[in-house]
């Protein structure tokens, strides 16, 4: 069986799928058995595309973007292995969501993976400039070595 990796952000239009499309490149490149997907806190943008600068900082760096946002339910921690919350307010209201201890041990901060980050918060673009969303691409790669370490390990202990 995969193992499974969400992001979650507040709308899912720029920070999460984002990192999904990146975190699910690399481990592709790897070989690895994951499955990752996204989404957002809130409901505001369910059904739409991603951020078109989204679109385009990941398009400049060489990754896919295809792209449906859709709600976090709390039904899905079930679902997945490990919960990846962009910011410390998404990981408060996921932790504020988990109905019990085992899906509070699944949620981390995607920052948490990258030993050289001082703030874990991936800042959030959307109202910024549209280089901001090349500074969140950065900080998703940056993250993505020990993320891939972390579910390499992860995946053999199951």
């Amino acid at each position: 069986m995969s193992y499974r990796v969400t992001f979650v952000c507040t709308g899912n239009i720029c920070r999460s799928p984002m990192a999904e499309h990146i975190f699910r490149h690399h481990a592709e490149q790897e070989g690895l058995d994951v499955e990752v997907d996204s989404s957002g806190t809130g409901h505001w943008h369910v059904g739409d595309s991603a951020d078109e600068r989204t679109v385009a900082a990941l398009r400049r760096a060489g990754y896919r973007s295809s792209h449906r946002a859709r709600q976090f339910e709390v039904a899905w921690f079930d679902r997945y292995d490990l919960i990846l919350a962009l910011d410390e307010g998404h990981r408060t209201d996921l932790l504020r969501l988990a109905p019990d201890e085992e899906a509070r041990r699944k949620i981390r901060l995607l920052r948490e993976f990258d030993p050289d980050a001082r703030e874990l918060d991936v800042a959030d673009p959307y109202y910024s400039r549209d280089s901001a969303f090349e500074e969140v691409r950065e900080q998703i790669e940056a993250a993505v070595p020990g993320l891939l370490d972390h579910v390499r390990r992860a995946a053999k202990e199951r």
